[in-house]
């Protein structure tokens, strides 16, 4: 097939510029509600540091780690150094990871909507096997059974929250995961702060706390409309076409519905979509599923929201006053975020990416510098530093919070074509939750082994991301996300690794831009 089997079927056209429709209260209610397995991910990222900080917790299921915590002659840097301990918060995302390669042909072929369902069934399972754990086993299946909560959600969410938004909103609406994500983590801070001094079962309510918004997410799945893009990939073009009119608000869909099911077109012809992604044409995306969740957890933010208690009273703080200052990254997290959400359709994917990346490196150095100096094995922080490290910090996090956050995962949602975009949007999680594994189960003896050189380590990642950045990605905001793939076509570099395909008109030469974009830029 001409053009690498997409001359024929697929979006031929930018049609960007005859799009109607505006922002409905359809769309809020359904984004609302979706991005509700946002929150339960941050949720778990947040818990995790805060109950292993606890004493009655490390006494009943580590034992070990808890003698080594209260005991005066541990080195400061290695007192937390425990593969047990690691597991329990590691162990959810390698159940993540696996479940997500089975929640893409749950996602094509039953829809959106049937990814979030399952997501929240297993959030509730995982919820009750955690809070009335007995033994460690028990434990460890309980975040297991969130991890497949996670894979499922973390693959249907995204997608619907791209599929159901307007082209020209798509970033803003997108970043509802993120922020209900930051919410998550924020909420979770707050309830390890609160039931912390509640012994011994404070830890036990911090964890079955998950229930409530997988509750949620349960039943909102079961009454959220499906996207119109997987309606028609699935032949109900007749009953997506309502659909999309609902949400656009407007009969005048005709543009819109035509790159829909253009795109479906192709995506049905499509038997193995993760052999398809495989091919030269697909080659910009996978590159970009694969690097950009990478790059996000290469960042270090989930080692300080993992282990933002734990972090802090290695550095010296007492157990109060590192949950506390958790609480405080956790609510500078949230609040960044809506930074991001107001600015994305506005400066563009890139300016936030690039811009945020710096500041990140700064504020890793910093503090690397902050403690090699004046923190050792067997020494503490002055009050003046210790407030200087979380200051450091908190900038490091509002830096993310706008950046990396939302953007590692609102980017790779919504580069993909049809045909490829569940099994892209699979290898995007099981990307991020690899790698998330990889540093939750290795950080605390990279801690160990690196002491202060551990921040230098991510600081050093970062800047590997913001030079990527700045070469190999091209903007994307305001392009529909059906026609996504002409965008790669007139990027410097890709359009070479690409195969060659006729463009029709209406795009900018040169720069990777439709024309429209071009005139607002």
């Amino acid at each position: 097939m001409a053009g690498g089997g997409v001359s024929a079927l697929g979006v031929k056209k930018e049609r960007a510029a005859e799009y109607k429709g505006r922002m409905t209260w359809a769309v809020a209610m359904a984004c609302l509600v979706a991005a509700v397995g946002g929150s339960i991910f941050g949720y778990d990222i947040g818990i995790s540091g805060g109950v292993t900080s606890m004493d009655p917790f490390l006494e009943k299921f580590f034992p070990v780690v808890f003698r080594r915590k209260n005991s005066g002659h541990q080195n400061n840097y290695c007192k937390y150094d425990n593969q047990g301990l690691s597991a329990f918060t590691s162990s959810l995302y390698l159940a993540g990871l696996v479940s997500s390669l089975f929640a893409s042909p749950v996602t094509r072929n039953y829809g959106r909507r049937a990814s979030i369902v399952c997501g929240g069934i297993s959030f509730l399972i995982g919820a009750i096997l955690n809070v009335a754990a007995v033994n460690l086993a028990m434990l460890i299946l309980g975040r297991i059974m969130l991890g497949v909560g996670i894979g499922f959600g973390n693959q249907g969410v995204p997608l619907y929250l791209s599929e159901m938004a307007p082209a020209h909103l798509r970033g803003a609406l997108n970043m509802m995961f993120q922020l209900a994500t930051t919410l998550g983590i924020f909420t979770a801070n707050m309830i390890n702060y609160g039931t912390q001094n509640i012994n011994p079962w404070g830890w036990r309510l911090s964890l079955g706390l998950a229930a409530a918004p997988a509750l949620l997410m349960t039943v909102g799945g079961l009454l959220l409309p499906e996207t119109p893009n997987s309606l028609i990939e699935r032949g109900r073009s007749e009953e997506g076409r309502r659909v999309l009119e609902r949400i656009r608000g407007t009969s005048d869909v005709d543009a819109e519905f035509t790159d829909m099911t253009e795109a479906s077109e192709l995506a049905n012809t499509i038997e193995n979509p993760f052999r398809n992604i495989l091919e030269r044409r697909n080659r910009p995306q996978l590159v970009m599923a694969v690097c950009m969740p990478a790059f996000q957890i290469l960042t270090g933010i989930n080692s300080i929201l993992f282990y933002a208690p734990v972090l802090f009273q290695t550095m010296g703080f007492g157990a109060d006053a590192s949950l506390y200052s958790s609480v405080i990254t956790g609510a500078v997290l949230c609040l960044s975020t809506l930074i991001s959400i107001g600015t994305v359709d506005r400066l563009g994917r890139r300016k936030l990416l690039i811009s945020g990346g710096i500041q990140m490196i700064v504020c890793q150095v910093i503090v690397a510098v902050i403690l090699g100096v004046k923190f050792g094995t067997d020494k503490q922080l002055s009050r003046s530093y210790s407030i200087a490290v979380v200051l450091v910090i908190c900038l490091f996090v509002m830096a993310f919070g706008w950046s990396w956050g939302p953007l590692g995962w609102t980017v790779p949602s919504e580069i993909f074509p049809l045909e490829t975009r569940s099994a892209g949007q699979s290898i995007t999680v099981a990307v991020n939750l690899f790698f998330t594994f990889i540093i939750a189960q290795a950080f605390l003896s990279l801690l160990c082994a690196f002491k202060f050189g551990i921040f230098l380590f991510f600081a050093g990642w970062i800047t590997v991301m913001t030079v990527f950045v700045y070469i190999f990605l091209p903007e994307t905001k305001g392009v529909p996300i059906e026609e996504m793939v002409l965008l790669w076509r007139k990027h410097w570099f890709w359009k070479k690794v690409m195969p060659d395909m006729p463009l029709e008109d209406g795009w900018g030469a040169g720069d990777g831009e439709p024309a429209e974009n071009k005139n607002h830029n």
